[in-house]
């Protein structure tokens, strides 16, 4: 029996939704006026008055652009507090194009400010035609970039298995959500022969559609390979590692998990190269956790990879995901983590593989909210 769920990778049109702006300053009436501005040109803008709050309001909410002061501590002229807000919406992912506003503009501090990720200065006093004309620049060429993210969202949809092999001892499934529409995450259900099935989770350096040329590139390797005849995880991985490194950059590397289930012995063969480790929910309910057995793929020339071998008995449930799913983190910054994933799995284990996968990804959701700072991959092979 068997079961896959299609990945909904989907991007929603520009014009589905007002053109979002957050706004930071410390001044009361400066917010304001930007606020009026930019309701009147049909934007929706969301203000907060601190670096603080503009990072926690960037990392749990969606916004198309970042409209922030440069200077927040009274008297003061340098622009390091802001400089320093770029470095941190930096570091914590963030996508949204940043313009930057400040009272003291100096060529220096402009070109500063844009070295370190803003895409437009204005200086204060602003004149409302240079704002709205920044905006309107930003906002044209991301209808330009989701024009193009939607046409590559379709391609890497149809990457993804939208079908798969019937076998009578187990029921599989998975999902990919992509974080930025494209990503770098990737699953797979290979055929390997006679009663074998290979399945794969892969977490490819990087995000968006860098991330994504890569990944198409790895489920390259993988089926080349696997129709090459070569099914032993070493083997197989040992191949993929030598093509992988080969093509790409030296800071492109990929964890990830790669399983070969017979479907006579129910044994699963796996190579579990540096990626998280896949949760096995045993029928009287011990939770055991497969462990590496070799280092990710791509990143060092010499590589080796050990294999390691399972047991799938009727009722076991095996979990493969993505540290997007453990790394989901709330408004507050706690992450989901792999205690309430476990608890997730094990609450769930009764279900359809197609239901443990939605039960998962809507759990994952529900804690995180809407917009995931990374892809949420998930994959189930129940034991029937």
């Amino acid at each position: 029996m068997m079961a896959t769920v299609e990945s909904p990778v989907t991007v929603a049109p520009a014009a589905a939704r007002p053109y979002r702006v957050l706004v930071c300053d410390d001044q009361p009436d400066v917010l304001h006026a930007l606020q009026l501005l930019l309701k009147g040109q049909g934007y929706e803008a969301v203000t907060v008055d601190s670096p603080r709050a503009l990072l926690r309001a960037a990392r749990s909410e969606g916004f198309d652009l970042i409209l922030a002061d440069l200077n927040y501590t009274r008297d003061t002229t340098s622009g390091e507090e802001g400089l320093d807000l770029l470095a941190g919406l930096e570091s914590q992912g963030n996508t949204a194009p940043v313009i930057v506003m400040t009272a003291w503009a100096s060529i220096e501090l402009a070109v500063e400010a844009m070295r370190r990720g803003a895409c437009d200065f204005v200086q204060k006093p602003w004149d409302n035609q240079r704002v709205l004309a920044a905006i309107r620049k930003q906002a044209a060429s991301q209808r330009r970039r989701q024009s193009e993210l939607e046409i590559a969202a379709t391609v890497q949809q149809k990457l993804f298995p939208r079908a798969g092999r019937r076998l009578g001892t187990i029921d599989y499934a998975g999902q990919c959500v992509a974080a930025r529409g494209v990503g770098g995450d990737y699953y797979d259900f290979l055929d390997l022969g006679a009663d074998s099935l290979g399945f794969v989770l892969a977490d490819v350096s990087g995000k968006g559609v860098p991330a994504a040329l890569l990944m198409a590139n790895l489920q390259a390797c993988f089926r080349t390979q696997a129709a090459a005849g070569a099914h032993d995880p070493a083997v197989l991985l040992e191949a993929v590692h030598r093509h992988f490194y080969s093509s790409t950059a030296s800071d492109r590397f990929a964890t990830l998990f790669f399983g070969s289930y017979d479907n006579q012995t129910r044994r699963m063969r796996y190579a579990n190269c540096g990626h998280c480790a896949p949760l096995l929910l045993r029928a009287g309910s011990e939770l055991m956790r497969l462990e590496p057995t070799a280092t990710m793929l791509g990143a060092f020339e010499e590589w080796s990879c050990a294999e390691d071998e399972v047991s799938l008995d009727p009722g076991d449930t095996l979990l493969l995901y993505s540290d997007g799913v453990t790394e989901a983190a709330d408004h507050a910054g706690q992450e989901f983590g792999e205690d309430r994933l476990a608890r997730t799995l094990r609450e769930n284990s009764t279900l359809t593989a197609v239901d443990q996968v939605r039960e998962v990804v809507n759990a994952v959701s529900a804690f995180s909210g809407t917009s995931h700072m990374d892809d949420i991959t998930v994959v189930v092979i129940r034991s029937v």
